[in-house]
């Protein structure tokens, strides 16, 4: 596998951190090249990690890793998703973007998180490949790390026009993220 087809496999991985980075956006007031960093360097450090991890556990865990990972997935982008969509909808007008300031571990951590598992199992397929792992990792993380920054600027411009549904448009932006990751794992859907 040469380096074009990682760039290629590290775009398909950065997509669900990307969107995630939209949605976060959404909720701004203000962008900032900071925030867009710090959301930046979550999904980039995780999106590198993960598939790190992935490769040196091999194909010992590789059937545990993918009966689980579109759940975890599941589970987390929806309970995030499914707390903004009703903090959006009982908020007033006039209050500040409750995810505004959220960009702390207690948000952060299970966002990267839950947009990384499948890059754990592309490490595991990496280990199967002769690859070289840590040119991988570093291109993985850092287009994730672009692309998610770049993301969040994106979600803002449309968010600070239209910020009574923001909010709840990112919520739900996490909500089907993590639905489309289990259909496909179900094979309920297939891209």
């Amino acid at each position: 596998m040469n380096l074009f087809e990682v760039f290629l496999i590290a775009l398909a991985l950065s997509m669900d951190a990307f969107a995630v980075a939209v949605g976060k956006g959404l909720t701004w007031m203000r962008w900032t090249l900071k925030k867009a960093l710090i959301v930046g360097l979550w999904f980039g450090t995780f999106q590198a990690i993960m598939p790190a991890i992935g490769y040196y556990a091999g194909a010992l865990f590789a059937g545990k890793i993918e009966a689980i990972s579109h759940w975890v997935a599941f589970g987390l982008l929806a309970l995030i998703g499914g707390k903004m969509v009703f903090e959006g909808l009982k908020k007033d007008k006039d209050e500040q973007p409750a995810n505004e300031k959220r960009l702390g571990v207690k948000e952060m951590f299970p966002l990267a998180v839950a947009t990384s598992i499948d890059a754990l199992a592309a490490g595991v397929a990496f280990s199967m490949q002769s690859i070289s792992i840590a040119p991988a990792v570093l291109l993985i993380g850092l287009t994730t790390c672009v692309l998610s920054a770049a993301g969040t600027k994106i979600g803002q411009l449309f968010g600070s026009r239209y910020q009574s549904i923001a909010e709840v448009l990112g919520g739900v932006i996490l909500i089907l993220m993590g639905l489309k990751s289990l259909l496909e794992h179900l094979e309920v859907l297939q891209f």
